[in-house]
């Protein structure tokens, strides 16, 4: 016999979460990340603290849920799959800064406004570094595909590239011109992708 479950239970719990993850955002957007604390997050969303823990898994758990958005954003994915089926070296940088500037605009208050002044705990940098490998990987399928054309400047071997890509496509890129220096995204966009383009390719 199966374990019954109770809509209307489900329904609270989910709701529970939602209000946690709320009131976590916007005091992590006001205060920053460090200076916010469990405490102060349960009584915005008007819970006990173990229940931030048993419904959301405390401020790292918040954390990587708030971040999950941009790091699984399945623009990535149609990235890819763009970058594989090109077969000139500046479509594939510009199709790059097209969709890493597409997934930073799309998540841009969560990303800018949590990570550009840093995290400021161990664990949280932690949560933060695996959304990092998971881009330079991203990056990396770029690299090999600018090999696979033969579009690299002579000298030029797999892990500069990549090294190179993420200097100029990487995130902290996008939060310098974008939201240090106030650009637009489309002036962004095409000074990144020109500058990739000269330093990377033939």
């Amino acid at each position: 016999m199966g374990t019954y479950r109770s809509p209307r239970r489900a329904d609270a719990a989910a709701d529970t979460r939602a209000a946690i993850m709320r009131s976590a955002r916007e005091l992590f957007l006001l205060h920053g990340y460090s200076a916010v604390t469990v405490a102060q997050i349960a009584a915005g969303a008007r819970v006990a603290v173990p229940t931030v823990y048993n419904s959301a898994g405390g401020k790292t758990g918040i954390l990587a849920a708030l971040l999950a958005p941009a790091v699984n954003d399945p623009s990535v994915a149609d990235a890819l799959d763009a970058v594989a089926a090109a077969t000139d070296p500046g479509a594939v940088v510009d199709i790059t800064a097209a969709y890493t500037r597409q997934d930073h605009e799309r998540h841009w208050d969560i990303l800018f406004g949590l990570l550009h002044e840093g995290l400021g705990e161990a664990a949280a940098t932690e949560v933060l570094n695996t959304g990092i490998r998971a881009y330079i990987e991203a990056l990396t399928a770029v690299a090999d595909r600018l090999v696979a054309l033969n579009g690299l400047r002579p000298g030029l071997d797999r892990e500069t590239t990549v090294d190179l890509l993420w200097f100029y496509l990487g995130q902290r890129s996008w939060f310098v011109l974008v939201g240090e220096r106030g650009w637009s995204f489309d002036r962004a966009q095409e000074w990144l992708a020109a500058s990739a383009r000269q330093a990377l390719l033939r």
